[in-house]
């Protein structure tokens, strides 16, 4: 459950409490975003399906606490903070370059969104996607639409459903997009670093494939 509400001391206790009471038990808190005195949080909840519309309704009613999305998660929980350790671990024991962009998009889809594509802003080339992408051309008209706006990610008329990040060795650039759960500041700030890591990861197998392909003789 996402929730906003009030960036003050006992907030989050209310919300808690009412958790308590309808039922349901907190097992996992990850605040999101913080600003002008309000707070998004991820609230993970175990509860019993019958018991979550009384939840919704205590929620709901307490002042000041706006529920922005609730899902039921079917594949495990998730770890908001081992999840991205662990997309980082598979990228980095990528062995070549194909193999990269297939590990790398497939751990952001499966860690932030619906899908995740890798794409090559120079030529609108998608290296690498993930089942449900939008389709190729879609793609790369909006890398294209973003590198001449150049809005900042999360910005005001930055897409809220996509995120992008760029990573600056290669020259890529990574897209993501989901329904219905806009991304969030601590988001957007985990797929940066994540792409940073395997832009580095990138360049190591480049140097290293040019180096077996012409390695250096003594003169």
């Amino acid at each position: 459950m996402r929730i906003w509400l009030a960036d003050r001391p006992g907030a989050l206790g209310n919300v808690a409490s009412a958790i308590g009471h309808s039922g349901g038990d907190l097992v996992g808190i990850d605040i999101l975003e913080r600003g002008d005195g309000r707070a998004i949080d991820e609230l993970t909840i175990e509860v019993d399906e019958e018991a979550v519309p009384q939840l919704l309704q205590a929620v709901s009613a307490i002042e000041g606490v706006d529920i922005e999305d609730i899902r039921a998660v079917v594949a495990g929980l998730p770890y908001p903070l081992l999840d991205p350790l662990e997309v980082a671990a598979r990228t980095l024991h990528s062995e070549s370059v194909d193999d990269l962009f297939v590990t790398f998009v497939a751990g952001i889809a499966q860690t932030f969104s619906d899908w995740a594509a890798l794409v090559d802003p120079d030529g609108s080339v998608v290296l690498a996607s993930s089942p449900g992408s939008p389709a190729d051309a879609w793609l790369g008209a909006f890398v294209a639409g973003t590198r001449s706006a150049s809005p900042a990610p999360g910005a005001a008329g930055a897409a809220n459903d996509v995120a992008w990040a760029t990573l600056e060795i290669s020259g890529l650039a990574l897209l993501v997009g989901r329904s219905g759960r806009p991304f969030r500041a601590r988001e957007r700030r985990q797929l940066s670093t994540l792409a940073l890591i395997a832009d580095h990861r990138w360049r190591e197998l480049v140097m290293r494939d040019s180096m077996r392909a012409h390695p250096s003789r003594p003169a």
